[in-house]
């Protein structure tokens, strides 16, 4: 990728929205362009947390293992998106794991010395890293607080209007959400087995509440979808 094509794809970047051209230019010659294919990991639990990554194109999902070994989601991130940003609060080493999903991803990695003397030089980005974390932190409370007080319906019923909310496209008076998430993904996400998942969007499905194939889901009408 070129300079240029490099700095357009930046400015694509809430995170980055209060940037000037010339922090940006900056950012460029800090910024390494990486590739990963499909289903691998960009780096594993345990690593040292010495870049933050800004995603370009593509889905990577954040977890952890349980001492059993399953897989817990915590997150998936789409494009123009950071994650790996643990270490701006002085993270050694990753807590988390990260990997591709069904197929290639595109990123940025930054530094993370370099994003943080930025950061001293910059109120406004400080700001808006600051106000990045802290959704990230009320998001991850949201998750928890539905793992222990929602039953799984509840929870996939979220986890699609969520969806909707974010990615969503308006087909009529229908939302189209392109996820590529396998039912097991989804399983992962929200706490409970694929077989629980599959049973309760067959359900939504006969209901005529939702569509649903391997890559996406159609949700009818949002106000009747509960």
């Amino acid at each position: 990728m070129d300079a240029p094509s490099l700095l357009s794809t930046l400015q694509r970047f809430p995170l980055l929205s209060s940037l000037s051209q010339a922090d940006l230019q900056r950012l460029t010659q800090m910024a390494e362009l990486k590739t990963k294919p499909k289903h691998t990991f960009i780096y594993l639990a345990d690593e040292p947390s010495e870049y933050v990554c800004f995603l370009a194109s593509g889905a990577v999902k954040i977890g952890i293992y349980s001492p059993d070994g399953r897989e817990i989601i915590k997150s998936i991130q789409h494009p123009f998106t950071v994650f790996g940003e643990l270490g701006l609060t002085g993270e050694l080493c990753r807590a988390e794991f990260a990997s591709t999903m069904n197929q290639e991803v595109t990123y940025f990695a930054i530094r993370v010395d370099d994003f943080k003397a930025m950061m001293q030089q910059n109120f406004h980005l400080a700001q808006a890293v600051m106000l990045y974390l802290g959704e990230r932190l009320r998001k991850a409370e949201r998750q928890w607080e539905s793992l222990i007080l929602k039953d799984v319906r509840t929870r996939i019923v979220e986890f699609l209007k969520e969806s909707a909310g974010e990615r969503g496209r308006q087909v009529g008076f229908e939302t189209l959400v392109k996820h590529g998430l396998t039912q097991q993904d989804i399983a992962n996400l929200v706490g409970a087995s694929r077989q629980t998942v599959t049973a309760i969007l067959n359900e939504l499905k006969k209901s005529n509440l939702i569509h649903f194939n391997r890559n996406s889901i159609l949700i009818r009408d949002m106000d009747k979808l509960n």
